[in-house]
């Protein structure tokens, strides 16, 4: 990855974006977006090493990813369809759209809970993300989901699989969740339960969205330091 960075550097990616490719969990402004504001919409409590994680990315955290849309699956990303009409190029998708306009170093990748009907196409179509991602020298975070909708849990295995095939970071939130009540999620078994980004309190570290937007900075500290050594 060392080297995908070096290349995206080459290009002229900018090493204080993150994009975010990914479904309603990813296009909801529940995800990151109050880290791009000022303190009184969070508190990092005794997480205050992310501070300076926060400050790097801070702009690109409130932006609007042209990638991250309700309902998406992986092959929404792929398709121009889905393309925002009035922001992205004739033929573009929403893929290439998100990466040309933000023109990230790094990129979320958190997609499966919409492809539950479509498991055989999942697969092919994340190796298509993945190697465009790499082409265009971004890092791919590839993230796990926090339900079983499949029954199997055969999704996230396929993205395990594919993150050792690929060499690329996992963040595996559906571990990070599993330690929560019902396991992070909403009687649906879909949704996430609620909490705000107050990490101060422990009572809202027991609600899935503050975990989610709490170990998305902590991948995104470790990353870092990692490209910054």
């Amino acid at each position: 990855m060392l080297d995908v960075y070096v290349k995206g550097q080459n290009l002229g990616r900018d090493v204080h974006v993150v994009s975010v490719v990914g479904d309603c969990e990813s296009s909801s402004d529940w995800f990151l977006k109050d880290f791009s504001k000022d303190e009184r919409f969070y508190k990092l409590g005794p997480y205050t090493n992310l501070q300076s994680t926060i400050d790097h990315f801070k702009a690109s955290l409130g932006y609007r990813s042209y990638a991250a849309l309700r309902g998406a699956t992986a092959s929404t990303v792929l398709s121009p369809l889905w393309a925002d009409p009035q922001a992205c190029e004739s033929g573009e998708t929403p893929l290439a759209c998100e990466y040309r306009l933000h023109n990230p170093a790094f990129a979320f990748i958190a997609l499966g809970t919409n492809d539950i009907h479509k498991r055989e196409q999942f697969e092919p179509q994340m190796r298509e993300i993945i190697e465009y991602t790499l082409e265009q020298g971004i890092i791919p975070i590839l993230v796990t989901k926090a339900d079983n909708l499949e029954g199997d849990e055969s999704i996230n295995q396929s993205i395990a699989r594919l993150a050792v095939e690929y060499r690329v970071p996992v963040w595996n939130f559906w571990a990070a969740v599993q330690p929560l009540p019902g396991h992070g999620l909403q009687e649906d078994g879909a949704h996430l339960t609620f909490a705000p980004n107050f990490f101060d309190d422990p009572q809202n570290l027991e609600g899935a969205w503050a975990i989610r937007n709490l170990t998305a900075l902590q991948v995104l500290d470790a990353i870092l330091a990692e490209v910054q050594e």
